[in-house]
Parts: C-alpha cells; structure tokens; sequence
C-alpha cells in the first residue's frame, strides 16, 4: 500500500488538494512538514466524506496565485522523500 494518495478537488470556493494517508496517525507530522511551503495558505485535518480508505485527510489551501499543478508536483515530491527518509531511518 502506498503511504499516501494525493488529489486536487475544485471546489465552489476554491481548489485544494487533499492528501490522504495510509497511516493517519501521522496527521500532525505531515502537516507539520507541509507548513514549510509559502505557497500554503493553511492546512486542515478534516473527516473524510468521500467514500474512501481513510477516515481523514489533510486539506490544503493554497495563496490565490499559486498553481495548483505545480503544487500538486511538489508537495507530491516532498511526501516521497519524506516517506523514504522514514524508512530509511527504520
């Protein structure tokens, strides 16, 4: 199993991209790890209502001129090394 699912959800308001993880007790971590980006607006654990593996995820918020595709690639980009720094330390 993949240690995280990413997506990018539009929305009436605004697009986000949800991360969902396959271990959700890493909530806090990832989110802290993802504070890191200035083109972060906020982030939120929210309960999932999409039928789906996880129960919650993280909802990303991004500044208003940012492209979300872009963001998508990165964020993406720095949960894999997050993850394989992770396991390495295993």
């Amino acid at each position: 199993m993949l240690p995280f699912r990413s997506e990018i959800r539009n929305s009436p308001s605004r697009a986000t991209i949800k991360i969902f993880l396959s271990d959700e007790s890493l909530d806090e971590r990832i989110k802290k790890h993802l504070e890191h980006f200035n083109d972060i607006e906020e982030i939120e654990i929210r309960e999932s209502v999409e039928q789906s593996e996880s129960k919650e995820n993280l909802t990303i918020f991004l500044n208003s001129d940012v492209d979300i595709n872009k963001m998508k690639q990165s964020i993406d980009s720095s949960l894999w090394w997050y993850f394989e720094e992770d396991m390495v330390d295993e």
